[in-house]
This record gives structure tokens, sequence and C-alpha cells, in this order.
């Protein structure tokens, strides 16, 4: 027998239950329902259905935070065999530019790092010859590009090695970070050795669409938006390739249940985003129906979200506000810049007490 509404209403809803605890009311059937039944009523089913077997697999909860940074403390792969011994030879980089981010999960890693070592590496030690950059994802890649492009010319040694690691991580994202970072490196006369580590790798690249893990539509929407979005793309200056993926396949990674379901997916929510768009006009360009992109398409696809917040990379219908109701309220760059003033204004306050 198949699911009820209410089953799945609930399920989803438990699958997302600690997204932004103590930020915002906690997700429950009432807040997925009032999400979904923004959807074409014969699809609300069918998205549900297909969410709740993708966030099974793609929502990383704090719990499974928690346990990816413990790999990270001792995985004697990265670490070797003296995980300690490694870690006061390490430095970790606090140097991220925009959003909270690496600061929350510096902060995560250090409570695990005591439990696990005895002790909190070290942070931004100048001089050292190995240096550890951690965050929970990368998406677009430009993010970590912007960070460490700055790190490399203003901070780094002559000479190191630098580690990446994130929970997951997209093959375009890094393909055009680590190339970038290279020729960064190459351009202020540094040797840098660059190593990328992940847990799970996500195929985003458009040479490899038709295998790929995240949402890539296999049509071109339709309808008075869906023509206008794709002139824009095909006939205006600079003009671009659609890039449709051919159907048939759930991606490497099976996030998806079926190539149907991931289809009904990609053609709602792309037909949401281009809705979206058109009811809330401040929204930059690149904000493509599909999620944040610099590439004009319709948009990266991406389906991983955390509990700490949803990446802008993740289609429009997730996280966009008012006038539509988000799944996922996002935290933005602003928001976190004003909790690092804020936090700024505590210990100062503090000091002088």
């Amino acid at each position: 027998m198949a699911p009820t509404r209410e089953h799945l209403l609930g399920k989803l809803a438990s699958t997302i239950t600690d997204y932004r605890e103590g930020e915002v009311p906690a997700p429950d059937a009432v807040h997925v329902e009032k999400w979904v039944s923004q959807f074409p009523v014969d699809s609300q089913v069918g998205i549900l259905t297909e969410l709740c077997h993708v966030f099974e697999r793609t929502y990383i909860s704090r719990a499974d935070t928690l346990e990816f940074l413990k790999t990270v403390a001792t995985y004697s792969k990265f670490c070797g065999d003296n995980p300690k011994g490694f870690w006061k030879r390490a430095s970790l980089l606090d140097c991220q530019g925009g959003g909270n981010s690496q600061k929350e999960m510096l902060a995560l890693f250090r409570g695990v790092a005591e439990d696990q070592l005895g002790f909190a590496p070290s942070t931004n030690v100048p001089e050292k010859d190995l240096y550890v950059y951690i965050d929970d994802g990368i998406f677009s890649g430009l993010r970590v590009l912007q960070d460490l492009k700055k790190w490399i010319t203003d901070s780094a040694p002559q000479a190191c090695e630098l580690r990446v690691i994130v929970a997951t991580l997209h093959t375009g994202g890094q393909y055009y970070a680590s190339k970038n970072l290279a020729k960064a490196a190459t351009e202020s006369g540094k040797k840098i050795t660059f190593a990328w580590w992940r847990i799970l790798e996500i195929e985003s690249r458009k040479a490899y669409r038709n295998d790929s893990d995240v949402l890539w539509s296999t049509a071109a929407p339709t309808g008075e938006l869906g023509d206008a979005y794709v002139q824009y793309i095909t006939h205006e200056e600079p003009t671009y390739d659609l890039s449709l993926r051919s159907p048939g396949s759930i991606g490497g990674n099976k996030f998806f249940s079926s190539d149907a379901g991931r289809v009904l997916l990609e053609k709602e929510l792309l037909d949401a985003g281009l809705r979206i768009r058109e009811m809330c006009p401040n929204l930059p360009e690149v904000a493509r129906p599909l999620g944040f992109t610099g590439l004009k398409t319709l948009g990266f696809g991406a389906i991983v979200v955390t509990f700490r917040n949803c990446p802008n990379n993740c289609p429009l219908a997730f996280w966009v506000g008012a006038p539509w109701y988000p799944l996922f309220p996002r935290s933005t760059n602003s928001d976190a810049f004003m909790k690092r003033l804020i936090e700024s204004f505590r210990r100062r306050k503090a000091g002088k007490e």
C-alpha cells in the first residue's frame, strides 16, 4: 500500500527535524504541508514521495556532522598512524570571508578534537608546513576559491601543503576551485601542494550530466515563463546551450528513487523556480530557478541540505522567502555578519567587566 499524504508529511518533517534548531521553528507536518501546497495539486504527493527518499540520503543532520568530524580527527588515511602528532604539526584555517559555515564547523571540530585527542588543534598559525581547511561542503567552488585565494596571496608561507576536507564535494566545484587555486599559487610565487578530501563525492560536471547526482532537467521549461527563460539562455548575448540531461539515470549515488521520480522533481522545482523569479524581482540574476550559479543555465541543482543551513545552490523553491513559503528558511551572509558583530561586541563587553 502506498504511503498516505499524512505519512509523507510527517516523514519528511522528521528527516529534517533539526534544521536550524533553536533559530527557526522546528519543521513539522503543518510546515511541510504549507510548503508543498504551493505546487500543482496532482504533483504534490509525488514531490513528497521523492523528497522523502532524497533527503534520507542527502540531508546532513547535526549527528551526521559530528560523525564526519570524528572521522576527520582520527582517520588513519588522513592523519596517519599518529593523529595527535598530525594535529600538533598542522594548523587549521579560519579564513572564510562570507557566511558562518566554517566558523561553526571549526567550533564543532575543536570540541570533537578535545574529546578524541585531548586538545584542540591550533588555528591560523603562520609559517606552518601543513594547513587544513574544513567546511561542510563544496558546491560551485566559489566560496573555497575566494577564501583560499586571499589566504594564498596574503598569509600562506612560501611552501606548504594544504588539505581541503569537506563532508560533500561537488565535482564541478572542485575542478573549478582547484584549477584557479593552483594558478593563484603559481602567480604568487609560492609552492603549495593541494589535496582534496571528502566523505561523499557528488557528480555535477556538465560533461557527465547524464550520470549526475544533482537536479539536471531533461526538458526545457514551457509556458510563458519557461519560453522567456529559454530565450534568455539561448538567444540573448552571451548565448548558451541548454545542455539538457538524457533521461534514464538516477546518478551514481542513487539519491533518487527512480528516473520518473527524479524527472518529476526536476520539472516541478524548475517551474516553481521560474515563478519565484517572477514574484521576487529583487533576486540577483544568478539566482537561477534550480539554484545559484554564475553560469547561464537552469540552475546548479544541489540537493544537499545541512542542519545549519540550506545552500543557495539548491532550488529556489527550497529556500526563497516571502511571498514564497520556504521549506528551509535560509540564513544569509548578512545574518552571519550580524551574528559575528554581536558576538564580537559581547566578547569586548565581557572583557571590560
